[in-house]
């Protein structure tokens, strides 16, 4: 395999998402208003991931992997170059409940929906309502928490 280029998408190139969007997750649409990172090989998007800012917090939504990539460690790749962006603000995501053990592993802790700030639970609760099978998740940067413990037990 060629190597894979993690990167903020430039904007202008911001059809090319959605047409990969369009094959492989219709529901899903990329915004002018969302910050969208990708993957790439052979200058060609393989994997992609928005941000939502509502109000002071982001929500993680649409996070793709071509099927021929998935199961590479692309998805913990692309979540692992966003970290920076995601320590920024409160980062939460709605994951469906077969993925909740590998937004785990990203650093996404498990919280109840009445914890959810009031600016998406509603949100999460209209998708809940849909009949969709989500898990509310609050990205905790857990290399920031252990080095943070480690320093605190030091003094």
């Amino acid at each position: 395999m060629s190597q894979i280029i993690y990167r903020q998408l430039d904007p202008i190139r911001l059809p090319l998402v959605n047409k990969i969007y369009k094959s492989f997750y219709p529901s899903g649409k990329a915004k002018r208003d969302e910050t969208i990172w990708v993957a790439e090989s052979n200058n060609s998007i393989i994997a992609s991931v928005r941000f939502k800012t509502i109000d002071n917090i982001q929500l993680l939504t649409g996070m793709l992997v071509i099927p021929e990539y998935r199961l590479q460690g692309i998805a913990y790749k692309l979540i692992e170059a966003c970290r920076n962006q995601m320590n920024q603000q409160a980062c939460y995501c709605f994951a469906f409940q077969e993925l909740e053990v590998f937004y785990q592993k990203s650093g996404f802790q498990t919280i109840n929906s009445e914890n959810l700030p009031n600016n998406i639970k509603q949100r999460f609760q209209r998708y809940a309502n849909s009949g969709k099978n989500l898990i509310p998740m609050l990205f905790i940067d857990t290399l920031t928490s252990e080095s943070m413990s480690k320093n605190i037990s030091k003094h």
